[in-house]
């Protein structure tokens, strides 16, 4: 479904990403570890055209995909980034009317986004900016939602969030997945990550260093140790 090959990209002199190549199978769940600066926002970043990586394509359903933003969305994936990055001034609605940019309709994607969101609903009219931060965390998942993906990428979704908040977002990435999204997840808490994943990549300065089922990895000595607090 989805293809990354042999991604690169530098920031003047310094390499964030070399030589990525992966694949994203249909309906499943795959999470990408790594520690800080190791590259996974850079990496999303080029898969969903921020980006220009200086090597490398991406390819969606066999077709290489245009380094731009707004070309990417059309063809139904999504990133929902680092920081959430709503718009604080405007209401939850509007937010959500802006995710549905690219399609014809938003009144589809709406109804969907608030029957996984009630909440949302209930506070429609309320400026984004006045909610919580798992709530501001739910609104960024409903708007990438509005463009209606076959793949969602979530890039640290549960980042400075409460314990009892994260197994919220956490839910709520596996009910998307169940309603037929392809999700790509780059989380910092890689021991959830791990538990919902289908498979795992766990990228090092750059480069993707073990893959494999994400319960492979969750029992790996070496995965252990480094990223979910040792036994």
């Amino acid at each position: 479904m989805l293809k990354v090959d042999h991604l690169s990209y530098s920031y003047k002199k310094i390499q964030a990403l070399r030589d990525v190549s992966f694949e994203l199978q249909p309906g499943e769940i795959m999470a990408i570890i790594g520690a800080n600066g190791a590259g996974k926002s850079t990496l999303m970043k080029c898969i969903a055209g921020v980006l220009r990586p200086s090597n490398g394509h991406v390819a969606l359903n066999g077709e290489v995909l245009p380094p731009r933003a707004h070309e990417v969305v059309k063809r139904r994936m999504v990133l929902v980034p680092e920081g959430r990055w709503i718009f604080p001034g405007l209401t939850i609605e509007e937010n959500l009317e802006i995710g549905a940019y690219t399609v014809s309709s938003s009144a589809e994607g709406k109804e969907r986004a608030f029957s996984m969101f009630p909440k949302l609903k209930e506070r429609r009219r309320q400026r984004a900016g006045t909610l919580s931060g798992g709530e501001q965390q739910m609104l960024a998942i409903a708007r990438g939602l509005m463009a209606n993906p076959e793949i969602i990428m979530l890039d640290e979704p549960s980042l400075g969030l409460a314990p009892l908040i994260v197994n919220d977002i956490i839910r709520i990435i596996q009910e998307i997945n169940r309603k037929g999204v392809s999700v790509l997840l780059v989380e910092q808490n890689a021991k959830k990550a791990l538990a919902i994943a289908d498979r795992a990549c766990v990228l090092e300065q750059g480069r993707i260093v073990k893959r494999g089922s994400g319960k492979e990895l969750a029992a790996d000595e070496s995965i252990i140790q480094s990223y979910l607090g040792g036994k």
